[in-house]
């Protein structure tokens, strides 16, 4: 496939023009030509060092993340942005990135993805950032319990699980943020949600969740961020391309 029609494909499927001004994160082609093929991609969560370099030893003509390398630009090339970058010029691979677009997409993103694993039905986007949102919603087929979801998260999710567990004993309606969610905890209380599903935590989530009575369930930012690019290989595939997954968890 030609890389433009590559590029443009995934940015208009992701509306990735629409999330411009709201992230931080320079998303679509970050690094490399518009010209060129590609026949081989290779999907990893994190664009580092490693996974860079086990992209290139994979033979990809690109590399598509859901972290890339620029947050609002940086001043010199040097350092540990050199050592990313250098792999990835030197033998023409692109750099592909799509950060909140892929959160928050409700087909393809790792909110959805996630309320699949939980089997959650009547979604409804979630989360808003700026004019766009970053989550989904739904509702569970049959009540959870604290213990019953936190353990169906560790086995899907190959994670371990934190649980604020101050919310009803009974939990059906959820709220999906990946990542880094906490800062959502008061929207979905205010939603009515019985539970907020996100990654990591912060100090405040622990004191907010109680005051607010509000399960939080804390999978791990790296465990709930696999979904969106593996769906992403999933679509890539059926244009023909040929895909490869990088597995670098950070346990965290």
């Amino acid at each position: 496939m030609d890389r433009q029609e590559f590029v443009t494909r995934l940015d208009d499927r992701l509306r990735t023009d629409d999330y411009a001004d709201v992230d931080a994160s320079a998303n679509g082609l970050q690094v490399g030509r518009k010209s060129g093929a590609v026949e081989r991609v290779a999907l990893a969560v994190d664009a580092a060092e490693a996974t860079i370099r086990e992209a290139v030893e994979r033979d990809a003509d690109a590399l598509l993340v859901h972290h890339g390398l620029a947050w609002g630009g940086f001043d010199r090339l040097t350092g540990l942005h050199y050592d990313r970058i250098e792999p990835l010029v030197a033998n023409d691979v692109a750099l592909y990135v799509s950060h909140l677009p892929l959160d928050g997409h409700q087909e393809l993103g790792n909110a959805a993805g996630l309320a699949d694993v939980l089997g959650l039905r009547d979604r409804a986007p979630f989360g808003e950032y700026g004019p766009e949102y970053v989550g989904t919603r739904g509702t569970a087929t049959d009540a959870y319990g604290a213990d019953e979801l936190a353990a169906l998260l560790d086995r899907e999710l190959d994670t371990e699980t934190q649980v604020l567990g101050f919310g009803p004993d009974e939990i059906e309606d959820v709220g999906i943020i990946t990542g880094s969610g906490v800062d959502w905890i008061e929207a979905a209380s205010e939603a009515g949600l019985d539970a907020l599903v996100t990654g990591e935590g912060k100090q405040k989530a622990y004191h907010e969740a109680r005051d607010l009575g509000l399960n939080v369930f804390l999978a791990g930012h790296y465990a709930t961020e696999t979904f969106g690019v593996r769906a992403l290989g999933d679509l890539i595939e059926g244009w023909g391309v040929e895909t490869t997954y990088i597995e670098h968890p950070t346990g965290l």
